[in-house]
């Protein structure tokens, strides 16, 4: 689950096989635009938020939906999460509990279902439904670009990658959809980063997105790894908490650690006389008896 490397590169070979690709893109694009126009989308049964991206890969929807649940909470709503559990083998209409595993659920609804009711469902509407129950609002983890649920308000969640020129749509780019359509069909946009250029708004509110950590374990000498879309985010929150990192090492995203994996891990730990540190995201998908000497870095988004 590695991107291809040719996604956000911008040498010449990259240009070529983007453009050998074009015709898929083409056809997939062609797809997404067909389902849209012939679907015709169903209520939840509670009004329904849904956060989306543009592209592939993350741009911190779940921690902004965490961070929405609490602002919700606050007012005095009650919010439950429907998601479709990506990298789960559940398919049907489960409400996460503590006896789910990553290979259940997906890493996801677990740390949703720590905040709030978590509903997975590979059939969004199935998933919108079941989370409907008892809730005043539902938050839709992705499904941006699912045509099947009414969606009453769509924030989408926009990086520098996406807005990036020449992104091109899947198989040949990153994109989901071209990011001026996505921005067309979005009620409001959170900004995660800096653009480092203008982002035409087409007249949508824009909110701009930061992170924070949250009690940082005391600085010292770690073997920093993860799973995660933008593992270069990650390695950066490790060293803005003070950590010496004796090494970085980043897997695919989602990957599925195996006890291979962490052995290789405690070898170069235990080499470098070092603790090792991860995501929550990846600290859900070890094996339980693998997480007691691994620290996590808990990142908050406002």
């Amino acid at each position: 689950m590695k991107e291809p490397w040719f996604w956000r590169d911008n040498s010449m070979a990259a240009s070529a096989v983007g453009v050998l690709l074009s015709p898929l893109s083409f056809l997939y694009d062609a797809g997404q635009r067909w389902r849209a126009a012939t679907t015709r989308a169903s209520r939840a049964g509670a009004p329904v938020i849904c956060i989306g991206n543009a592209s592939l890969g993350g741009t911190g929807k779940t921690p902004f939906a965490l961070m929405l649940n609490a602002l919700l909470k606050e007012r005095g709503l009650v919010a439950h999460f429907a998601t479709r559990g990506f990298g789960g083998a559940l398919e049907g209409r489960v409400r996460v509990d503590e006896t789910h595993t990553a290979r259940d659920v997906g890493d996801e609804a677990l740390l949703l279902a720590r905040a709030a009711p978590t509903f997975v469902a590979r059939n969004r509407l199935a998933g919108v439904r079941a989370a409907a129950s008892g809730a005043d609002i539902v938050i839709m983890d992705d499904g941006f670009q699912n045509p099947s649920v009414a969606k009453d308000f769509s924030i989408l969640i926009v990086n520098s990658a996406d807005h990036s020129a020449g992104r091109r749509v899947f198989p040949a780019g990153p994109m989901r959809e071209p990011l001026k359509r996505a921005i067309a069909r979005a009620d409001a946009l959170a900004l995660n980063g800096d653009l480092g250029g203008h982002l035409d708004t087409a007249g949508k509110p824009l909110f701009r997105l930061a992170t924070h950590i949250v009690d940082a374990p005391a600085p010292q000498k770690v073997i920093a790894f993860c799973g995660i879309a933008n593992p270069a985010r990650f390695f950066d929150s490790v060293d803005r908490a003070g950590m010496s990192m004796a090494g970085k090492i980043a897997f695919a995203d989602h990957h599925p650690f195996t006890p291979g994996d962490i052995a290789m891990l405690r070898r170069r730990a235990k080499r470098e006389h070092a603790r090792l540190i991860t995501t929550e995201k990846d600290f859900v998908r070890l094996p339980a008896d693998a997480r007691a000497d691994v620290m996590t870095l808990e990142i908050a988004m406002t």
